[in-house]
């Protein structure tokens, strides 16, 4: 899929190159063509001019006053030889009536648009009219053509890429689902097994021990079981006091590290309430304090602040490890990326879509520094509002 997606990435850009290209080409070639006849239509308008000026009074001037007529896009400021402006056409007036300077800063403008048409009036003493001209709407349209192309173009792209990404994260998604639940599916006969064998061995007063340790591997096993089944489906949320879940999962987790390990657990004095799904959220927890713990080797600290506002409620799960490098922090929550020599690269990407899609909160790197620490941040919104902090 990864290879298709980049080959039609590749095709679509080289596309869009060739289209743009072959427009700024044509256009660059039309706005030259058009740039000559406009010259070419000045010079006759200018020697139309000269000609009904100088024609005696039986000569028709029809054809000339044709050409002078004619002229009614392309912008002209006649000046005299010390560019003293005589006159306009084709310019707005109620511009001109506005602002005095109007005709002097166009004057300036075609100054470097384009070379004037002199007609000399005399040699000596020199006199002589300059005609300045700008460009017409038609040619300035052509010219900026390549550009508006090319805002639709990038547009273009734009919604296909978003329309693929939409496409391969509900293909993902489904995938996820379809796995989570069908890993739940097969875990289940062998629990239901396991608990007939553990209640049987509870019946022998020498295998009770053993059935009462290995009941709570199967209630594990059950919890594990039950969290796969939730993904997919939209899962029941209750009120439940985070302070309590976090302490739980944080037990959970002592119990199986090394006295080398310290946790600290910051919470308020009173309850903190939210709505969630006690098996993910507990599954969240689980996941940021074994990667905590991943990340310290088994010597160091796991710190979780829980704070409370009015509202949303922060989780802060923060450890004194390796830290997370600035490359690999845009893929912390990718699925398949990870660190570990074993793994899949699921935890986090899960954790991730467990707390923003399910509990329609927030999970994310709030900080990290290669050899200090790493600090993930929950925000669970208690008011049904999404905002960062």
């Amino acid at each position: 899929m990864l290879r298709q997606l980049f080959n039609l990435r590749s095709a679509l850009a080289l596309i869009a190159v060739a289209i743009v290209t072959g427009t700024i080409f044509y256009s660059n070639f039309l706005s030259k063509k058009i740039a000559v006849e406009e010259r070419e239509r000045i010079n006759q308008w200018v020697e139309a001019n000269k000609f009904i000026a100088n024609a005696p009074q039986n000569v028709d001037i029809t054809l000339a006053s044709e050409i002078q007529q004619k002229n009614t896009d392309i912008p002209i400021i006649w000046t005299n030889e010390n560019d003293s402006i005589i006159d306009s056409r084709n310019i707005d007036t109620s511009l001109i009536k506005e602002n005095p300077d109007f005709l002097k800063q166009k004057l300036k403008e075609f100054k470097s648009a384009h070379r004037p048409i002199i007609l000399e009036l005399s040699k000596n003493p020199y006199v002589a009219d300059k005609y300045y001209y700008g460009d017409s709407k038609l040619l300035k349209q052509v010219r900026y053509y390549p550009i508006v192309q090319l805002l639709i173009v990038a547009l273009f792209i734009f919604l296909i890429f978003y329309a693929i990404s939409v496409r391969n994260k509900s293909t993902q998604n489904q995938v996820w689902a379809g796995m989570a639940k069908e890993t739940a599916h097969q875990l289940g006969t062998p629990i239901s097994s396991l608990q007939g064998w553990v209640e049987m061995l509870k019946e022998s007063e020498t295998s009770y021990p053993l059935a009462t340790e290995m009941e709570k591997d199967v209630d594990r096993l059950k919890l594990i079981s039950d969290r796969f089944g939730k993904i997919g489906s939209t899962p029941h949320l209750d009120e439940s006091n985070i302070s309590e879940q976090v302490e739980k999962m944080v037990a959970y987790i002592k119990r199986r590290s090394t006295e080398k390990v310290s946790f600290v657990v910051d919470k308020p004095s009173e309850q903190v309430i939210a709505r969630i799904s006690k098996p993910l959220f507990d599954w969240v927890i689980e996941n940021l304090l074994k990667n905590a713990l991943d990340a310290i080797k088994g010597k160091g600290t796991i710190s979780v602040s829980i704070k409370k506002f009015p509202s949303r409620i922060l989780v802060d799960v923060t450890d004194n490890g390796r830290g997370i490098s600035k490359q690999n922090l845009p893929k912390v929550f990718k699925p398949g990326f990870t660190t570990k020599k074993r793994g899949w690269g699921l935890g986090l990407s899960l954790a991730k879509r467990i707390i923003e899609k399910y509990h329609k909160g927030q999970l994310f790197v709030k900080s990290s520094e290669p050899g200090k620490g790493t600090t993930f941040r929950i925000v669970l919104n208690t008011e049904g509002k999404n905002s960062l902090l």
